[in-house]
């Protein structure tokens, strides 16, 4: 990999709450960027395996050649050395003046001053670096402190975003934080309480450290701002560089924290609700992991998985639906299942499910010729093929399901639960200057023997898109398919360098 793609990663925690959640968390070094977790999956005869993953913070400083600089501390180190390898790790200890650990007085924590703060540390790791930008990635309340950087410190001082490359979060309640019980006024008491500064999720609170100083109304925010909106245009980070990874397990999270999942509800992380854990128009993958804790998403696989492509890949692929029709039957209700595996990894990067309280919605209303729905994202690395002379491989699951409602009730008679109008997946090869540029793609079903066994032949797809930097091809689905989508409903891959 190329040294300027090598930038400081500076790990942004989450929320820990009051006074003792805030002693807990500074105890630990790396504020929990260090934290893995084991497991157990199913290996041959039917018997379990044990499988273990090290923590982000190691595997990056074991694949990706990262370095952990500590002299102390790393603030010490910091200031000890004039110059200091790009590819280094950071952690922003923004809680350690909020904690009595040390023996002096603790500080208020404001959100305000953390992400002014994170603005200090980028600045010397530029400069002692010489790195023109960092990469920023950040769990939960982390993210929105990244976000406040972006959004309102950096305009107030009148500077641009380029001093952060690529930002990625895990959970981040970029919508803020609502529950499913209640009525609203568990918001309202959270918000007008602030009990151990909860209110940073509530929509005043959002407002003020999202929004520039130019631009503040006192009285609040309009009806219907979205709190989860990154300002565009000039000097602004481009919501291309943003990926939010999404939880859609919230009982492993109750199981550990209480009764948090129960009042949030069972479409979130346990603490996030999956509509308000993502930035609109940025990359984003739905995996079936908790907010924090045992089976959480930092400390997880599927997390460290898409973070390191994000950071370090250098194609992006991105697959749609297109020109699909729908039946014309209004009380059917579509809706569309993806899983996406990349070739030698052993989890899923992304899934979409209707048991995980997240299925893509098929709209009949914007169905036809023309019609567009994106299915999922993945960042691919060359350098991580199994051979030189491999293409770069994933494979895209793809189900259609149809449900019968009649005002808002669900008829069963017909029903058959976990079952799919059409199931199919499509193997999609990626190619390299060493294996050959193009997309070649073939549906399982057409597939003779094992997946691994496939190799692919013959030229690849024709590059629909005469633009320099961009590999546009359509794939028809199976004819079986088109009863339900129609016969021109395709699959859409665009591939783009990634750096």
């Amino acid at each position: 990999m190329d040294d300027n793609r090598r930038l400081p990663i500076v790990y942004v925690r989450g929320f820990a709450g009051g006074t003792r959640g805030i002693d807990k968390a500074v105890d630990d070094p790396f504020y929990g960027f260090n934290e893995g977790s084991v497991h157990i999956r199913v290996g041959g005869h039917n018997q379990p395996r044990f499988h273990q993953f090290e923590s982000p913070l190691l595997r990056l400083l074991r694949e990706e050649g990262y370095e952990l600089l500590v002299k102390g501390n790393q603030e010490t180190y910091l200031a000890d050395h004039a110059q200091i390898p790009a590819n280094s790790v950071w952690i922003h200890r923004f809680y350690d003046r909020s904690a009595t650990t040390w023996g002096g007085e603790p500080q208020e924590y404001v959100l305000e001053h953390a992400a002014a703060d994170l603005l200090d540390l980028i600045d010397r790791l530029r400069e002692k670096s010489g790195a023109p930008a960092v990469f920023l990635v950040a769990h939960s309340m982390g993210g929105l402190i990244c976000r406040c950087l972006l959004q309102k410190v950096l305009p107030d001082r009148g500077r641009d975003a380029g001093c952060v490359a690529k930002f990625f979060t895990y959970g981040t309640p970029h919508g803020g934080i609502a529950f499913d019980i209640g009525g609203g006024w568990l918001e309202r008491a959270r918000d007008a309480l602030g009990v151990q500064g909860a209110d940073i999720f509530g929509p005043r609170r959002m407002y003020e450290y999202l929004t520039a100083q130019a631009d503040l109304d006192p009285e609040g925010p309009a009806k219907g701002w979205d709190a989860r909106v990154m300002p565009q245009g000039p000097g602004k980070l481009p919501v291309e560089r943003v990926f939010c990874l999404v939880g859609t397990d919230p009982a492993d999270y109750g199981v550990a924290l209480g009764l948090s999942s129960a009042a949030v509800g069972p479409h979130s992380d346990g603490l996030v609700q999956i509509e308000r854990a993502y930035v609109p128009g940025a990359h984003r993958a739905f995996v079936h992991r908790s907010h924090s804790g045992r089976y959480g998403m930092v400390n997880s696989e599927e997390g460290y998985q898409n973070l390191r492509r994000f950071l370090f890949g250098d194609t992006r692929i991105e697959a749609s639906l297109v020109d699909y029709r729908l039946p014309d039957d209004d009380d059917l209700v579509w809706q569309a299942e993806t899983r996406l595996s990349v070739r030698g990894l052993p989890v899923v990067t992304h899934e979409q499910l209707a048991a995980h309280w997240c299925p893509i919605q098929l709209d009949t209303a914007k169905d036809g010729p023309g019609a567009s729905v994106p299915l999922a994202t993945t960042f691919l690395n060359s350098g991580l093929r199994p051979a030189e002379d491999e293409s770069m491989r994933f494979m895209l699951d793809l189900r259609v399901i149809s449900l019968r409602e009649r005002h808002g009730i669900l008829h069963l008679g017909d029903h058959l639960e976990q079952s799919a109008d059409f199931a199919d997946t499509l193997v999609i090869d990626v190619g390299t200057p060493q294996a050959g540029p193009g997309i070649w793609a073939a549906w399982n079903s057409e597939i003779e023997g094992a997946i691994r066994d496939h190799r692919i032949a013959g030229a690849p797809r024709s590059d629909e898109d005469p633009a320099p930097g961009r590999w546009v091809a359509h794939i028809r689905l199976p004819d079986t398919a088109a009863p339900l989508v129609g016969g021109d409903a395709r699959i859409r891959l665009v591939a783009t360098p990634w750096t």
